[in-house]
């Protein structure tokens, strides 16, 4: 008699669970559909540049007490952005200012009394139009006089810096590929377990010679696999159809599959846990959204958690889907590599050392 393989064992099992889980009207919704949805809403949104408010930030070196800085910084249509030096350069490269704002007041008699210097993406020189439309505006009524000469009292220079346009594709798509991820580990991993273990399934596989370990590697596995292949096709479908940036092509791919693997490993991590302390099936959807609608509404998903109280920001930033979703944007934006985002991956393993300490007390086989 041939000796009894679990590694065998593990990959019928792995196939018979992926065979599952591909039948799951469920799965494939929140794992593949219900993101693709929001990308392609947002996708063809576009940018949404030069709508509302124009978004300006002052530069280190401009009078703050002068008085045209005063009057425009309470003008309605301006919204400034506040922020050290390397936050504020961030948010022009990636076209979220119109402009930074570099005022300079002369003392002498002669003209121009002010020179301006704009900075902004090449994304923003539609609105950097409007903005010299409102500084002349300005500059008319703080000196009637000479109304018509504004051009004259104060000179208006643009320099356009050449970045990567930063589409509205570029935030959104990272955030919704790691709220499926995080969804599909937590609601997948906990309902399986749960069914299997109120089937009376797993206590079957114990007449059997497959190790306990196997069981659990081999859903874990298929889970993973499913999901991977759920990523694969919501990153193509952005890359595709609405430019989502892969600053280094194949290589950016396969860093952000990397980076989806790892947290499937750690979400899955809740889903052992939910399944755990739930007592019945009934139960798991209110654990599981305890844990998914917080991460999904503060994780920085749908917008920067910049823009979230000051007193919330520490507790949006301690969320594991925050890192992920830090990660992602970096590694596929801004061309980071693995090693330039290890802080948010060993944010991310402490986290799944945490839950898995956790889950090895509340798991239960039977």
């Amino acid at each position: 008699m041939s000796q009894y393989s679990n590694a065998r064992a593990m990959r019928a099992l792995i196939k018979a669970s992926l065979q599952s889980i591909l039948k799951s009207p469920s799965a494939i919704v929140f794992s593949i559909a219900f993101p693709l949805i929001f990308i392609l809403v947002f996708g063809f949104l576009g940018s949404g540049g030069g709508h509302g408010s124009l978004k300006v930030a002052a530069a280190p070196d401009t009078d703050t007490t002068g008085e045209l800085y005063t009057i425009l910084h309470k003008i309605p249509e301006l919204k400034w952005v506040g922020g050290d030096s390397a936050f504020i350069t961030k948010q022009l490269n990636e076209g979220e200012l119109a402009a930074t704002i570099a005022i300079t007041q002369h003392t002498d008699t002669a003209l121009p009394k002010y020179s301006i210097m704009l900075h902004t993406p090449s994304s923003q020189m539609a609105n950097v139009q409007q903005l010299k439309a409102i500084i002349h505006t300005v500059v008319q009524t703080m000196d009637p006089e000479i109304a018509t000469h504004s051009a004259k009292l104060a000179l208006v220079q643009v320099q356009e810096n050449k970045v990567r346009e930063f589409r509205m594709i570029d935030f959104i798509l990272p955030g919704q590929l790691g709220f499926s991820l995080l969804a599909g580990s937590v609601f997948g991993t906990a309902f399986v377990f749960f069914n299997l273990r109120q089937t009376l399934v797993l206590k079957r596989f114990f007449a059997t010679p497959v190790r306990k370990e196997f069981i659990v590697l081999s859903e874990g596995i298929s889970r993973m696999i499913f999901q991977l292949m759920g990523a694969s096709i919501i990153i193509a479908v952005g890359h595709f159809a609405f430019g989502y940036t892969l600053v280094n092509g194949i290589v950016t791919y396969i860093e952000l599959i990397t980076l989806s693997a790892l947290a499937i490993l750690v979400f899955m991590g809740f889903g052992f846990i939910v399944s755990g302390i739930a007592k019945s099936d009934a139960t798991i959807p209110p654990f599981a959204n305890m844990i998914t609608l917080p991460q999904f509404l503060l994780a920085g998903t749908f917008f920067s958690i910049d823009n979230f109280p000051g007193w919330l920001q520490p507790f949006c930033k301690a969320l594991p889907l925050t890192y992920l979703n830090d990660a992602m944007r970096k590694v596929a934006f801004e061309g980071a590599n693995l090693w330039d985002v290890r802080i948010d991956i060993l944010l991310l393993l402490l986290w799944g050392t945490v839950l898995y300490v956790v889950a090895a007390r509340v798991f239960k086989w039977e």
